[in-house]
């Protein structure tokens, strides 16, 4: 019987996963194409040309696959500290924003050198990469999960950093909270209190619906006035206008909640085999149309097909994350990686809701898809990490099955990380 070769293949330009390399690409062509598409509203009858928008963009796409390809080279315990330090970071970045980021109503964004950076963006990546050392540490002895320690540390971290966002941005703070609640219950943390919090978030979240949706305007007005729920009245609207429909069809009044209304219309009118590339017409008047609602016109012009294909393209990275987590000898490397791909998922569904109308407008951007600059360049190193993790998981499991001479040969050819080597040791012993 031969055995596997360990070579590791430090030359190799691209390493990790391929599967998950595919994805990444194909999404950034898909995001090419339909960015240039959308963005005739930003071009037209303004000065920019038409061009700019996807020059730009595509400008950003390059950089952001360079990040990948920077982030995937780094050792997967390197992101360890970084995510401690970026959480501190991201601590200061959002009471900042607070006072000095307000942009349409909303604190989202800092002018820093001429650089627009979200902070929300730094806190959900660092906050994972926290919560996966917390959850990786802290074991209970009896039940082998985490602990009812790394359970408060990770309640009061995120608590902390939701509450910086939710009076701001509500649907990020809402999905930073599932996903740790998601990699809380992967760690298999105290179940008891899991259960507590998942019944807590129903009643809780029913009673909001329902205030938000029944509650007279003018008392939604009034509260809007008090310190840290100015946004209760744009909630409420988006939850009403998003519901309430006319019964003759007729009345419906096609300038309200302009947003859903087009984006419904690019939806119904696909055909089911869509309209093809750079044919949409709904991006002439749909607001947004290249980040918040740009699944809309993928549907439009890639038909209902094009929408499932790109669904499909975040569910296999899910399920690709799943099996590098299973590749993983340790737990940080497996939380960090589920927690991530979650954070994309989750968010892209979020973005796929709210484009076909099953959700009230949230200004979730879709990850790899619509434009933008920070989210842009911080989605890239969510995959670059996944990629560095399935490289050193793909290393480890070489290096375990490999006979005692090759180990030697790789250790003195310095193919393998010395921390493969201590982990691999400490397992044993």
């Amino acid at each position: 019987m031969t055995l596997p070769n360990i070579k590791l293949n430090k030359e190799s330009f691209l390493q990790g996963d391929s599967v998950v390399w595919m994805i990444l690409l194909a999404l950034c062509m898909i995001s090419i194409v339909e960015v240039y598409s959308a963005s005739s509203r930003m071009t037209y009858g303004t000065s920019v040309h038409f061009w700019r928008p996807v020059v730009e963009h595509t400008s950003f796409i390059i950089v952001g696959l360079f990040i990948t390809w920077i982030v995937h080279k780094m050792p997967c315990t390197s992101f360890k500290f970084l995510s401690v330090m970026g959480l501190l970071l991201s601590f200061i970045l959002l009471i900042v924003v607070l006072f000095m980021g307000r942009v349409n109503g909303a604190a989202r964004w800092l002018h820093i050198a001429g650089i627009t950076i979200q902070p929300s963006e730094f806190a959900k990546i660092s906050l994972v990469g926290t919560v996966a050392i917390l959850l990786a540490t802290f074991r209970d002895k009896k039940t082998g999960g985490a602990s009812m320690l790394a359970f408060k540390w990770v309640a009061g971290l995120t608590a902390i950093i939701c509450l910086l966002i939710v009076g701001e941005n509500f649907s990020t703070a809402g999905i930073i909270f599932i996903v740790m609640l998601m990699m809380t219950w992967i760690a298999q943390g105290p179940k008891k209190w899991l259960w507590i919090i998942i019944a807590s978030i129903m009643l809780g979240g029913t009673a909001g619906y329902c205030t938000l949706k029944y509650v007279p305007q003018e008392t939604a007005e009034q509260i809007s006035e008090l310190p840290g729920l100015h946004r209760f009245s744009t909630w409420s609207k988006r939850i009403k206008k998003g519901n309430d429909l006319p019964a003759d069809p007729k009345e419906y009044n096609i300038h309200d909640n302009i947003q859903v209304t087009h984006a419904r219309i690019a939806v119904g009118t696909c055909n089911i085999v869509g309209k093809g590339p750079g044919q949409s017409v709904q991006r002439d008047f749909l607001p947004h149309a290249v980040s918040d609602f740009i699944y809309a016109i993928i549907i439009e012009e890639g038909g209902i097909e094009g929408g499932i294909l790109v669904m499909f393209m975040y569910l296999l990275l899910l399920y690709r994350a799943m099996r590098i987590a299973e590749r993983c000898k340790n737990r940080f490397p497996a939380y960090l990686v589920m927690g991530l791909s979650l954070m994309l998922v989750v968010q892209a569904m979020v973005n796929m809701a709210v484009s076909v109308g099953a959700m009230p407008v949230t200004g979730q951007p879709l990850p790899l898809v619509s434009k933008g600059g920070t989210s842009t360049f911080i989605t890239c190193a969510y995959i670059g990490m996944i990629l560095s993790v399935s490289h050193t998981a793909k290393q480890l499991e070489q290096y375990t099955t490999a006979a005692p001479a090759q180990r030697q040969d790789a250790e003195s050819e310095d193919e393998v990380p010395m921390e493969i080597v201590t982990q691999e040791e400490s397992a044993e012993a």
